[in-house]
């Protein structure tokens, strides 16, 4: 059975660093595309970052360009967020997601994202 497991998230200072984790088993982690996403209090769910089957190639929001850095480690079936200099709009759960395996594309954007992790929460704050 396919499962995501996200940790890492906490309370951190503006200006800070914080690295998230999400651990995937059960799928077939280094064929798929991944991604991470968040839910700011009262705002819709966005899409943070994607990267690829590979790992050579990742997109980002805008807003997070240059500060977050994604990556995997397809050995250890997991992928990691790398937030750093976060702002307090940086605050808000965060999601890590695998791509659907029956529609794999491996690259980003996927099709569609069908499998999600549970959240970690990211709080931004002084």
């Amino acid at each position: 059975q396919l499962q995501l497991v996200e940790s890492g998230g906490g309370l951190v200072e503006p200006g800070g660093s914080l690295r998230l984790s999400c651990v995937v088993s059960g799928g077939t982690f280094n064929l798929l595309a991944v991604g991470w996403f968040r839910r700011a209090p009262g705002k819709e769910r966005e899409e943070v970052a994607c990267l690829e089957s590979s790992g050579r190639t990742a997109t980002y929001m805008h807003s997070v360009r240059g500060r977050f850095t994604i990556s995997r480690n397809n050995d250890k079936t997991t992928v990691y967020l790398q937030l750093n200099n976060v702002k307090p709009e940086d605050t808000g759960i965060y999601y890590c997601a695998e791509e659907n395996r029956f529609l794999a594309l491996g690259a980003c954007p996927p099709r569609e994202y069908t499998s999600w992790g549970q959240g970690t929460q990211v709080t931004v704050s002084s």
